[in-house]
């Protein structure tokens, strides 16, 4: 396990945001159900990528990476016999996305994973599959999950405060029946954006699902992926950190996003703005402006995978921050309400956990010392964030965490002048 040392300085340049992990997942999957030959370009290198990549090579896809781009043949996709076992490693987007598409498969697929994904919850499918009759035994609750062949049809019915990864699954698995289906929503649906992405990436791969304002979902069966050449856009929930440290007083320009995107996590833009931020949008990139910030309040219902670097900007802005709406973050890589509180508070910081939430009075600057990402990538990345106004150097332990969603982040911090030393734990 690696720590890093991070010197407090300001970064300045510009930087290539990594390709979005989202739309990643979701142009693989949909290229892996399309017969013949689909090129993804501009694909990301992370971990959970690579574990989604290795999963459809599993259930029977043809892929070849080139550089930055996936040629993927889908022809066999979902044809191979006999028991399987998917890795899913501690991905909850790999997990969540795969086990509707398992059900297409002759023979019983086992899911395993590592890290907190095995107690990750997973109740909303097994409602699913006992309504259904479909066969399926966990442990405790828990992974291992092995499911087996079942049809879905009718009328769906799923929680929308859980998480919008069991709706994204399902979305893309239900066209592969021969039957319509309707997914029905009983609560108010969180990460809207999440499903909004699925929608746009299953459509460009030929497959079409009506939306009727996030009450339900209708799905026409009998469909069939069609191959294609997608391009990945920028990552909007990676871009936050570095605009986030933009208008902490640094300058740096974000490229290879796009300002019109469906990404939830652009919202990043509007939540800089109302804390008095100033945000550029030029054709060559997006750059947060040195700004006196304020503190407001903010509904993380739809983009909580912000809510660590958003702490981050409250801790470091003028009156008090609150941020509501963010309970499903206890079960993430790590309980992010509290990793987050505790590793600011360690800095000096004045962060308090509410039960959905953080309450955060700013304060000018933070100290130093010595924290831990607890494993998380986001919190990681936000310490490094908090690091440019800390008065003291700082330790963060477990950094190579953010191989997980951005492996050569601390590259690219010091490639913007981020002073960090880097050390394995124990030389």
């Amino acid at each position: 396990m690696k720590s890093v040392t991070i010197t407090p300085s300001k970064i300045s340049g510009s930087v290539t945001v990594p390709p979005s992990k989202s739309l990643c997942h979701r142009a693989i999957i949909c290229a892996s159900l399309a017969a013949g030959v689909s090129e993804i370009e501009n694909i990301g290198t992370s971990d959970d990528i690579e574990v989604t990549i290795e999963n459809m090579k599993r259930l029977g896809a043809v892929i070849r990476k080139s550089g930055k781009r996936l040629i993927i043949d889908g022809t066999d996709t979902l044809k191979t016999q006999g028991p399987l076992t998917l890795d899913c490693n501690e991905s909850g987007s790999t997990l969540r996305f795969l086990i509707p598409l398992a059900l297409h498969c002759e023979g019983p697929v086992t899911f395993t994973g590592t890290g907190r994904l095995p107690v990750r919850p997973l109740d909303t499918f097994y409602g699913v599959f006992k309504r259904f009759g479909i066969p399926y035994q966990n442990t405790d609750g828990k992974l291992p999950l092995t499911v087996s062949k079942g049809d879905i049809s009718g009328v769906i019915e799923i929680e929308g405060n859980i998480s919008s990864q069991f709706i994204s699954g399902l979305l893309m698995a239900l066209p592969l029946y021969d039957f319509n289906s309707e997914i029905r929503i009983t609560a108010p649906l969180e990460s809207r954006g999440y499903v909004d992405m699925t929608i746009d990436v299953m459509r460009r791969f030929g497959v079409e699902v009506r939306n009727n304002n996030y009450h339900t979902f209708k799905v026409q069966g009998g469909q069939s992926y069609k191959n294609a050449v997608y391009t990945v856009e920028g990552d909007f929930s990676q871009a936050a950190f570095f605009l986030a440290a933009g208008a902490l007083g640094s300058f740096t320009i974000c490229k290879g996003l796009n300002p019109s995107s469906i990404q939830g996590d652009r919202e990043i833009i509007n939540i800089i703005k109302r804390m008095g931020g100033e945000i550029v949008i030029e054709k060559d990139g997006i750059a947060a402006v040195p700004s006196k910030l304020y503190g407001c309040e903010i509904d993380a219902s739809q983009t909580p995978d912000l809510v660590p670097v958003l702490a981050v900007l409250g801790a470091l802005a003028e009156d008090e921050t609150v941020i509501n709406n963010a309970t499903r973050l206890r079960i993430k890589e790590s309980d992010r309400l509290s990793a987050i509180a505790e590793q600011l508070n360690a800095l000096g910081a004045t962060v308090i956990e509410k039960t959905d939430g953080l309450v955060i009075e700013g304060i000018d600057t933070l100290s130093g010392g010595t924290v831990s990402s607890c494993n998380d990538h986001r919190i990681a990345m936000s310490i490094a964030i908090a690091s440019t106004c800390c008065n003291e150097e700082i330790v963060i332990n477990q950094s190579d965490c953010v191989k997980k969603s951005y492996p050569h982040f601390w590259e690219d911090f010091q490639m913007l002048g981020g002073k960090v030393d880097e050390w394995n734990v124990g030389e």
